[in-house]
Formats: C-alpha cells, sequence, structure tokens
C-alpha cells in the first residue's frame, strides 16, 4: 500500500533516496534515473507525481523479458514489415489522407469521411489518435455523454522537449575521463544529464519560459552497430532533450528551439570537443512539429503525459474507460493515449486488436 500510494503521489527522488542516498557514490545512477522520471512528464525529478513515470519506464512484463530492442535498418524497418504484413493480408495504406469525421448511425460506426469528401464504409473503425481528437474532433459530442466529454477534457498534453538528428562527418570523441565512450559500440546510446538538483532546476527554469542553460539529454548514434543507417564513413545521430518552455507563447517556439538547439550542441561539445566540426547538418524538431507532422495534441507523443491522474482507470482502454465506456458500436482506440502507454510496446493496438475479434465473434488462437 505504501509502494503504491508514492508512485501515485510521491516524487521520484523519494523513491530514489531511498535506495540509492548517497549523492556521491550512486551520483550516476541518481541522475540517470531522475532524467529517466521526467521524459514523458511535465515535472521535476523532485515533483510530486514524478514516482509514475519512473515506475513505467522501468516496468516490464515479467522477469525474463528484455528491457530494449534495437532493430537493424532502424524503426522505420519495422513499419515496413508491418506494412509488408498488413498488404499481403489485402490491407490497403493511403498515405497524406486525412480522415475528417468518423461516421456514426444508430450508436454503431459506419466508416470515415476523407478530407476530399469521399467515405470508407466500414463497420469497424480503430484509431491510433489520441482519445479526445478520436472522439471530441472526429466522432462529435453529440454521440457521446457529457460525462465523457468532460472526462477527456484538459488532459495534459505539455511535451517539454526538443529532438534533434544529426548528419555526422565521422564519429564524436569524447575526452577525459569519458575516453571509454569512444569504444566500438559504446556511442550507440549515451545519457547527459546532471545531478537530480540540477535536473529540477532545469525544469523550473522552463516553466518560467526560459530555455534551460544546462539541458539533460539522451543521444543515440544506431549508425555505430548499423552502418547501414548512414554512408560510409558518416552517421546519423539524434538527441533527446528536456525542459523546453512550451508555456510560452507559440510564436516564440521557433527562436526558443534553435536557441535549446545550441545548448544541446554546446553541451555534447563540451565532453566531445570535435562534435561541432563534425556535424554536417542538423534538423531541430520542437513539440508543434510532432503536432502538425503526426497529429500528436501539442506536440505529446504520450497522447496524455506519464501524469498518476492520467493513468491507471485515468487512461481508456480500446472502449473507453471502465466506469464510462464509449456508447458506440465497432469504434476502438488504440494509440498511446490508452491503457499500455507510450512506446513501442504494441500493448495499446494488441488490446484493440483482441477486443475487435472478441466483439466480431473471430476465433484466434493467443500464443
Amino acid at each position: 500500500r505504501r509502494a503504491i500510494h508514492e508512485m501515485l503521489f510521491g516524487s521520484a527522488m523519494d523513491a530514489i533516496d531511498r535506495y540509492l542516498p548517497d549523492k556521491d557514490k550512486h551520483a550516476i545512477l541518481r541522475g540517470m534515473l531522475a532524467f529517466l522520471a521526467v521524459n514523458s512528464t511535465y515535472r521535476g525529478p523532485y515533483t510530486p507525481g514524478s514516482a509514475t513515470c519512473l515506475a513505467f519506464a522501468l516496468a516490464v512484463p515479467n522477469e525474463g523479458a528484455a528491457m530494449m530492442t534495437k532493430l537493424a535498418g532502424g524503426i522505420g524497418a519495422l513499419t515496413e514489415h508491418l506494412h509488408a504484413l498488413f498488404a499481403s493480408h489485402g490491407g490497403e495504406l493511403r498515405f497524406r489522407t486525412k480522415a475528417e469525421k468518423i461516421l456514426v448511425e444508430n450508436d454503431c460506426v459506419t466508416g470515415v469521411q476523407l478530407r476530399d469528401g469521399s467515405t470508407i464504409t466500414a463497420p469497424v473503425v480503430v484509431s491510433n489518435l489520441a482519445p479526445e481528437l478520436t472522439l471530441t474532433d472526429l466522432v462529435g459530442a453529440e454521440h457521446l455523454p457529457p460525462e465523457l466529454i468532460d472526462r477527456l477534457s484538459g488532459r495534459d498534453h505539455r511535451a517539454a522537449f526538443v529532438q534533434l538528428h544529426f548528419a555526422l562527418d565521422g564519429l564524436p570523441e569524447f575526452a577525459p575521463p569519458y575516453e571509454l565512450l569512444n569504444e566500438p559500440g559504446m556511442q550507440q546510446s549515451i545519457g547527459i544529464f546532471g545531478s537530480p538538483e540540477e535536473q529540477q532546476r532545469q525544469w523550473e527554469m522552463c516553466t518560467h519560459g526560459l530555455v534551460p542553460d544546462n539541458p539533460s539529454l539522451g543521444m543515440q548514434i544506431p549508425s555505430c552497430l548499423d552502418p547501414g543507417l548512414a554512408p560510409s564513413g558518416k552517421h546519423a545521430a539524434s538527441a533527446y532533450a528536456y525542459a523546453f518552455p512550451v508555456e510560452v507563447a507559440r510564436d516564440q517556439h521557433g527562436h526558443l528551439k534553435n536557441e535549446m538547439a545550441q545548448r544541446v550542441i554546446d553541451k555534447i561539445t563540451r565532453y566531445a570537443p570535435n562534435f561541432r566540426d563534425i556535424v554536417i547538418r542538423h534538423i531541430t524538431f520542437a513539440p508543434y512539429h510532432m503536432q502538425t507532422m503526426f497529429g500528436a495534441p501539442s506536440g505529446d507523443f504520450c497522447h496524455g503525459l506519464l501524469h498518476p491522474d492520467l493513468m491507471g482507470p485515468n487512461r481508456p482502454g480500446p472502449k473507453g474507460f471502465i466506469d464510462l465506456p464509449i456508447p458506440i458500436d465497432g469504434l476502438y482506440l488504440a494509440g498511446a493515449g490508452c491503457h499500455g502507454g507510450p512506446g513501442i510496446t504494441f500493448i495499446p493496438g494488441y488490446n484493440a486488436a483482441y477486443q475487435v475479434l472478441d466483439d466480431v465473434g473471430g476465433k484466434f488462437v493467443r500464443d
């Protein structure tokens, strides 16, 4: 009971201080876990509620489960495989085709109306969009109980990050005492973060509309182990940095994301002095890019941040909330805003697929 209470209402540092109390001996682990606890939130590691994200990040289905798997060819190889599998079973994937409305008659889904005015009829519609976009924007409040609309409104989408992608003319060369990172394979995934106290300060700067002067970041160079991701002698890298001042006026986001990008580059160069010189080009994405490109509300790729009030019974399943289901037959939710949450876990989609099969009476075998 105490553990559940602390996960829901405590800070990440409540748990970290208990199990890793020595700020010198445990410095690296404390900083790493603090960063892990905030990167899908609008919180600092000392902010109440941040323990929920830490628990989510460390959760695995069972003791033998792998924490993370890298795919040859990058994540695009996975989507290409899924596309081929989908097409092999008669599926059709339409690019640049925006859904304008989910059609409902007599509390049953009948299809989807597209932006060009055409209609696709279907007895089942599965949406990978955020729950409120699916229900409020595409279905419409007239088909839903007011209690459900109220529950979906005001979900926290303050995604406070920037993402950078780099084309590199070689690998970073880390200076002492971090020269171990120059060993083969060590640069596939790198974290550059300060103490939990420093990370809390960075988040508080963000809440005051300021770009952190020393942003914490995670960096990956997947071409280290997968050379096909870049031309010979070159490398592809990406960095995810926290905490972008997302609450400032939208017209300021452009120059602020460029300012934060330079601070990220400065920080990497501080540890790998050749980094700035090997950057051939880079591009920086702020949350508003994620909203434009992927329909993520306010750029929130979680479709609902990993805060305690958006987890457990407050994160819907395929048919909505346990105590407030979607009253429309044939409509299912399958995105990151559902139970299972964000990350490439397949859990929301898995749950939706089996719910569809259960409802339509399909016969299948669970592995």
